[in-house]
């Protein structure tokens, strides 16, 4: 269902829609009409603070669980929400310091990201997530072991003692001592460099007719540098701190919901493809519930933001997942605030 635009909704039905979603965000539960007309400064009685939720409901902005209960914001009140009523404030000092302090320690440039999902997480009683720059390994060492006449196991190792293995398709006639020759002609050549590096290399003296390899070698080394990097580029690597604090104290009337979030952060490669269409946004992107169908069950809301490189580009996202009630307005500025940080740190 399509909601009007804020500028619709009469002075009233405004003050009233954000009261309820404010209410509803800090305390989880349904807000009635008497609590409504406590909170607001508009005089009215709680009929008739009644007869405007009724409208709001038939407009799909809010919802109601059973009958006698109060009323909560569906997904699309909140999006309405999100973007034409929240009024964003700036991290607090303390946020701020919490958040620079986590993230200051000196060491490699994982344990900064890991510190920022934990940061990220404490603070906002989320779970934290950042997505990492995908890093090429700078190759030591290869080799080939045949499985068949037609496939051979590609051993790749990286400097950094990583082991990658990848089944590949041999060309026609390769024989054994065609595969030891290309592993031997590839731990020469190209240790040292990174797997697109090579792949440059590989060409360059393969069309310069520099390489000592017969067609059938240099065919199989280009095929299996370009399935690495293939496979590389579409293996993200996410990390996530802070699963705990998705079970609170409204959790328990809820628990299905916070099994199937967990069960959907266990699937990091579909969270990480969701956190990778952050990349392209220029701020801070809020995912709310059914509106992305990983969380069409759990109804979780997603807050990411881009972080930067050195060139000023975008390498990686960092953010939080919670439910859909989260305090975005809290949220949103911090989870800015920390990719901020972190492109500071990196660039």
């Amino acid at each position: 269902m399509n909601s009007p635009p804020v500028t619709e909704l009469s002075d009233r039905a405004r003050d009233i829609f954000r009261l309820v979603v404010e209410s509803y965000i800090d305390s989880g539960q349904p807000v009635g009409s008497r609590t409504i007309s406590k909170l607001s400064v508009l005089n009215l009685s709680p009929a008739s603070i009644r007869n405007v939720m009724q409208d709001l409901e038939e407009a799909g902005l809010l919802s109601s669980p059973h009958t006698s209960a109060g009323r909560m914001p569906t997904e699309t009140g909140l999006r309405l929400f999100v973007d034409g009523m929240m009024q964003v404030a700036e991290p607090s000092a303390a946020e701020r310091a919490a958040i620079e302090s986590r993230l200051s320690a000196t060491g490699p440039i994982e344990e900064a990201l890991t510190a920022a999902t934990a940061a990220l997480s404490g603070l906002s009683a989320c779970a934290g997530l950042v997505l990492v720059p995908k890093r090429e390994p700078v190759l030591r060492q290869f080799g080939f072991v045949p499985l068949s006449e037609r496939q051979a196991l590609a051993v790749l190792v990286g400097a950094d003692g990583s082991v990658e293995n990848r089944v590949v398709e041999l060309p026609r006639g390769m024989t054994p001592a065609a595969l030891n020759e290309a592993a031997n002609y590839m731990s020469a050549v190209l240790t040292g460099q990174t797997l697109s590096e090579a792949r440059v290399t590989v060409e360059r003296e393969i069309t310069q007719g520099r390489a000592a390899l017969d067609a059938a070698s240099g065919e199989l080394i280009a095929r299996g540098l370009a399935l690495w990097s293939e496979d590389g580029a579409q293996r993200p690597v996410l990390i996530v701190r802070g699963q705990a604090n998705l079970i609170d104290a409204n959790a328990a009337e809820d628990l299905e919901r916070v099994r199937q979030l967990l069960d959907e952060l266990e699937g990091k490669e579909e969270i990480a493809r969701l956190l990778d269409s952050a990349r392209s946004g220029a701020a801070t992107r809020i995912f709310i519930g059914s509106e992305n169908k990983l969380f069409s069950l759990s109804g979780s809301s997603v807050i990411a933001a881009p972080y930067r490189g050195q060139d000023g580009r975008v390498v990686g996202v960092v953010g939080v997942i919670g439910p859909t009630r989260l305090n975005y307005a809290r949220v949103v500025p911090m989870v800015d605030f920390t990719a901020q940080t972190l492109s500071r740190l990196i660039g």
